[in-house]
């Protein structure tokens, strides 16, 4: 009776899962986008780890068109430390729709005193950029 019972259970439940998971979409998927590992596509300021993050913060971003058409591209970056912290930043150049022109800076170190604030500026090499993204990460 219970061998019974349990053949019974396991065919139900074979049959269901025919019934509700074998079937598969035709053609070709779909991009998933995610603005959670993608966010210098979405972002004019991004910090490379968690404790940046907490660390800096950013009071001020400006965006100039010179008049040779390059871009220069300026941001303020404040400690919020009560401690000495060392950092670095570069700016990546993008166009229109957000993809790199190539002209990617150095990393800059910047040393932020107690409370401090520091601007840095940067200037595209070319015309092309409308669209810039300053990364921000600990000092190596």
């Amino acid at each position: 009776m219970k061998s019974t019972h349990l053949i019974s259970i396991v065919t139900v439940g074979m049959l269901f899962s025919i019934g509700n998971g074998c079937s598969t979409p035709e053609g070709a998927y779909t991009p998933v986008y995610s603005e959670k590992g993608d966010m210098e596509s979405h972002h004019n300021v991004v910090f490379m780890s968690k404790g940046i993050q907490e660390s800096v913060d950013v009071s001020g971003i400006k965006k100039t068109q010179l008049a040779d058409g390059r871009l220069k591209a300026t941001v303020n970056l404040r400690s919020r430390d009560d401690r000495r912290i060392q950092v670095q930043a570069r700016c990546i150049f993008k166009d229109e729709d957000g993809f790199s022109t190539g002209d990617e800076t150095p990393w800059k170190t910047l040393i932020l005193t107690e409370k401090s604030q520091e601007t840095v500026s940067y200037t595209s090499m070319n015309a092309k950029a409308a669209k810039f993204t300053f990364s921000v990460r600990e000092s190596r």
